[in-house]
């Protein structure tokens, strides 16, 4: 009797110690590690954008300008290219008010893979309303430039899995 409740507690004994193993979840593996929504993505201008010059729908060329990094993997690398609609525009007018458009971003390209970005960039030149109060009506402001190597900020617009 004393045996057979030695065994049954040696049984009992390998069951609960195999039940925390089989409870613990198991690795996610490589493939489901992913670059959340909204991670911000550094960009360089890669040609003069005028509020004298550009229309609205007008598409405008970036380029990454940092690796994005994720859990110690670049899963967007320096140099991708990166594109954007100018999606509003204003000259400059009498009364020394400036230029000013906004550039919507459109999507990344990653190894031959476009993902969604979002986020606007907006801007805008020196007004003049001083020199047109003290001078005429006549006088206006400066056009909005954006001028190649400038940095702007966009967000990823999806889960980048990677």
């Amino acid at each position: 009797m004393f045996v057979r409740a030695m065994f049954i507690g040696a049984i009992l004994a390998a069951a609960s110690a195999a039940a925390p193993a089989a409870a613990q979840p198991a690795p996610a593996p490589a493939s489901a590690r992913t670059l959340p929504p909204s991670t911000p993505i550094k960009l360089n201008s890669l040609e003069e954008v005028s509020s004298k010059t550009v229309e609205v729908g007008t598409k405008v060329r970036f380029a990454v300008a940092e690796d994005v990094v994720e859990g110690g993997v670049v899963v967007i690398p320096r140099g991708a290219p990166a594109t954007g609609t100018v999606s509003w525009k204003t000259g400059r007018a009498i009364g020394g008010k400036s230029g000013k458009f906004e550039v919507t971003f459109d999507e990344v390209t990653v190894n031959g893979r476009s993902l969604r970005l979002m986020g606007k960039h907006r801007q805008e030149g020196k007004g003049n309303t001083l020199g047109a109060v003290l001078g005429s009506v006549v006088i206006s402001g400066r056009s909005a430039v954006m001028l190649p190597g400038q940095t702007v900020q966009a967000l990823t617009g999806e889960a980048v899995p990677f």
